[in-house]
């Protein structure tokens, strides 16, 4: 399996995915691929658009969006995949009061996990990233209203965040008897828009330390679509996790401090819940 593609996904017919933010870079190769193996996609995005998916109105650091996308999924859904995100943006909040880029990679996504859970059959695959190992993460400060905001530190916040909260979420699946799977999957460094606002960008010219899209979506294809364990974290093969073919690697030292992961977990009830 060292040589895994999108060719090499195994038959997805009758499965139900639903991809966030999959209207482009990774996350429409990703819903692209699933569909070509048999299974029926939902695009959730901010702006629906006709194609040749279904496609639904969310916008993950808007909660009242992914409660009310929540409220309106009816039937079984096989595998969610936690893939919206943006990355090193300015400074904003949400109406809700959120930091914007953490209410995009991790509290809306944690959210919109926890009300699908109960419909969710298969799997919850979360996009994280290799800076996740760089992060400090203050857990009486999630939502950077004390810290001076700083764009790349609240990135890779969120990213150890993910990491985390999938630690926790298998935890809480494997007490409860489910046989739903929490996993993670990085892209490596994919040439994608995601910087394309910042001076970040820089990367995407730089092909030897970055691998086109495709490369980037097979981490994601893999860890919803393979026979991974619970908390399996899938990135690129190659040096550094940078770009290769799809395995299951470790994440940080800090991503697998259980304690910290359910510090988390009640921080984040507390300023995403309602009271």
């Amino acid at each position: 399996m060292s040589k895994w593609t999108a060719q090499s996904m195994r038959d997805m017919s009758g499965k139900t995915v639903v991809v966030t933010g999959g209207s482009r870079g990774i996350g429409r190769i990703a819903a692209r691929e699933l569909a070509r193996a048999g299974a029926k996609v939902v695009l959730a995005v901010r702006r629906p658009e006709p194609g040749p998916y279904e496609s639904r109105r969310l916008d993950v650091s808007d909660l009242a969006s992914v409660r009310a996308f929540a409220e309106e999924w009816t039937g079984d859904l096989d595998v969610l995949v936690n893939n919206a995100g943006v990355m090193a943006i300015p400074g904003t909040r949400t109406g809700e009061g959120l930091d914007v880029q953490t209410a995009t990679n991790y509290f809306g996504p944690w959210l919109l996990t926890n009300l699908l859970l109960p419909h969710i059959t298969d799997r919850v695959v979360h996009v994280t990233s290799e800076l996740h190992r760089q992060a400090k993460l203050d857990l009486d400060d999630l939502d950077w209203r004390r810290r001076t905001y700083k764009p790349l530190a609240a990135y890779e916040a969120a990213k150890l965040a993910q990491v985390l909260f999938s630690l926790s979420l298998q935890r809480r699946l494997d007490a409860a008897g489910s046989n739903v799977r929490s996993v993670l999957a990085h892209p490596g460094i994919a040439r994608t828009e995601l910087v394309g606002h910042s001076w970040m960008n820089v990367i995407n010219r730089i092909p030897f330390l970055t691998q086109e899209a495709e490369g980037g979506a097979l981490p994601l294809l893999y860890a919803a679509s393979e026979d991974v364990p619970g908390n399996a974290y899938v990135g690129p093969d190659g040096l550094a996790s940078i770009k290769g073919f799809p395995t299951v690697r470790r994440p940080s030292r800090a991503g697998l401090d259980e304690r910290a992961a359910e510090r988390l977990w009640t921080a984040t009830e507390a300023l995403v819940l309602p009271s």
